[in-house]
Formats: C-alpha cells, structure tokens, sequence
C-alpha cells in the first residue's frame, strides 16, 4: 500500500473508533455547510467521519482499490493534494446546493481519486459486486448521472452533491497538474545522469514478494523497460520509485 492510502485509511478507521467511543465527535467535527463560518475546520473533518461501518467499508474499499495506482502515476504529493482539494469541492458544492444537510464521509475524496483513476485508465475494467465488468471511464459517467439525478431528484440521505464536488475536484486536479507538467521550461535542458552500477544492484535488490500487488506490477514494468531499453530510458518517476523500494529495504 501506497504512503497516503495508507494514511488516510488508518486515520479513517482511526475516526472512526474514536466516534462510535465518543458519539459527540461527530456532532462537533460533521460539516453543516451553512455553518462552515463558525466552524471552519469541518471542510477537512467531515472527510474523516462516517455514519456507519458500511459507510466506512465502502469509501476505504475504493480508496484501496483505485488509490495506490494513482499515487504512484503521480506521485505521493500531488495526490495528497487531489484527495484533499477534491473533499473540498465536495463541501463547496455541498454549500451552494443542500448548505442546510449534515454530512460526514471520504466519499467527495473518494470519487475525486477514483475520476484520476478513470483518467489515466480510463479502459480498465472494474468489476461491480465483484462480477459485472464496466470501464472505469463509463463508471465514472454512470455514477456522476445517479449523483445528478439524486441530487436534484430529491433528498435520499446520501451526499450527492458531495460526490459530484469529488469528481469536480479531481477533474480540476488532474487539468491543473496535466498543465503544469506540459508548461514550457525556459533556459537549457538538464539531463540528469545515468544510474550508477550501484544504483542497479541496489534495484535488483528490491524484496518484490514484500510488495502490494499494485507496487510488485509496477516494478516488474519498470525492470522489465530497464532491461529491454537501458538504464537511460527510466523517467525520473520510475527512478523515484526503484529509490524508495530500496531504500526502505
């Protein structure tokens, strides 16, 4: 698991058990958006808090899924970020449309991440319970239809706008960080030297069965490009990544 899934689910669950201990947390760190004034660290508190273990099984299940890939594809910052900006927008959608509705839940964060997943794979198939087949891209669009249809169809329990301030903020995310890497750099290129032969003993040293799944796939890709292309062909993301397995090893 990833740095920043794995944070942001132990604190989920952390806040979760420290609820269900102390039921008044809730009613103190909840988001009302009309409130936010008065109680301005709602905006980031009620991403931490859930109505239910269901509630709270669901949200970690696709943060766990759809996460880690992500925040290897951009990196552990941007997408600390992402999560972040994409609950945010959650709030903020939640304070023009429902500014008078309780609402606690990853769930804006959650569909912010999984709008970067659908992004960069949009293709992948995900499987819905488990057995029904749907590309990321057409979950996305199938889920921002429902939260839609929910949101102005009629009040239902659910966040909905919430969800659709997530995909918002990650759509808004992911067009800001696709610009600035696109943005022209002025003065001369720097190329950054090739590997040393101990940075490649250092790699090939890498423990893959300790792995998530998710990081042993994307380390066989990159030593897979590393011996078909040559230590020069590795972007300064896959070095990154060869660098912080070995170094945590």
């Amino acid at each position: 698991m990833t740095f920043w899934v794995l944070r942001f689910i132990a604190a989920n669950v952390v806040m979760f058990l420290i609820s269900m201990a102390a039921p008044e947390v809730v009613t103190h760190f909840m988001l009302v958006p009309i409130g936010v004034l008065s109680r301005p660290w709602t905006i980031i508190t009620y991403m931490f808090l859930h109505a239910g273990l269901w509630h709270l099984f669901f949200n970690m299940l696709g943060l766990y899924f759809f996460g880690p890939r992500l925040e290897l594809e951009i990196g552990s910052r941007h997408f600390f970020w992402l999560y972040l900006v994409s609950g945010l927008m959650g709030a903020a959608l939640s304070f023009v449309f429902t500014p008078y509705t309780s609402i606690v839940g990853a769930s804006g964060a959650i569909f912010g991440v999984l709008y970067g997943f659908a992004h960069y794979w949009p293709r992948e198939p995900i499987y819905l319970w488990g057995i029904v087949p749907i590309e990321a891209r057409w979950l996305v669009v199938g889920m921002t239809a429902l939260s839609l249809f929910g949101g102005f169809g009629g009040g239902s329990g659910v966040a909905h706008f919430a969800h659709l301030g997530g995909f918002v903020g990650g759509f808004v995310y992911i067009r800001w960080l696709a610009r600035r890497k696109a943005a022209p750099k002025f003065g001369p290129a720097v190329l950054s030297s090739s590997p040393s032969t101990a940075d490649l003993k250092r790699w090939a040293r890498i423990p893959r069965e300790r792995l998530h799944e998710v990081n042993r796939a994307e380390l066989d890709r990159i030593m897979t490009k590393l011996k078909s292309a040559g230590p020069a062909s590795l972007t300064p993301t896959e070095r990154a990544f060869l660098d912080r397995f070995s170094t945590d090893t």
